[in-house]
């Protein structure tokens, strides 16, 4: 179960580009080390597994993990599962389209705050069209070409743009 935990945590960051969950935040260049006896004992609780090779892993790492095991522990039953349920899926993924979700994430990471918001906001709202609607927009998407999917990005923008006018 410690495991799954772990793995849960672990894939919650990039993850985030396809379903926007709090962002795993990235440590800064330089971090300094935490020692095992400076987290809480919920954070030692959760990451139990690394306490043997703590020391050994980057800071960058350990704060990471640290942070993991805060959002753990802020979780409720529900949101708890809903994260196993996105690891268990993450697990199953094919190793290209994980590398292509990191490559998003990172891409997405490198957005001005206001870009980001937008962005989470539009995959609110697509999540809150009917299902067949969804799997509509979808189908239209994967039949486009490269500049066409641009050329529709442009003309969403656009849209927006003259809403956000009137």
């Amino acid at each position: 179960m410690k495991r799954l935990v772990l793995c849960c945590l672990l894939a919650l960051g990039p993850l985030a580009i396809g379903l926007p969950v709090a962002a795993a935040e990235q440590a800064p260049t330089g971090a300094q080390s935490i020692p095992w006896s400076s987290l809480s004992s919920a954070q030692q609780q959760v990451l139990s597994q690394f306490e043997p090779r703590w020391s050994q892993l980057p800071a960058e790492r350990q704060l990471a993990l640290s942070r993991g095991a805060d959002r753990w522990g802020t979780m409720n039953d529900a949101q708890r599962e809903r994260a196993k349920g996105r690891f268990q899926r993450w697990q199953q993924l094919p190793e290209p389209r994980r590398e292509r979700a990191r490559q998003r994430w990172n891409q997405f990471q490198k957005l001005p705050p206001d870009e980001q918001a937008r962005l989470r906001e539009d995959f609110r709202q697509f999540r809150q069209l009917p299902e067949d609607r969804r799997a509509e927009l979808r189908r239209q998407w994967q039949q486009k070409s490269a500049p066409e999917r641009q050329q529709m990005l442009q003309d969403l923008r656009n849209r927006r743009l003259q809403r956000q006018q009137r």
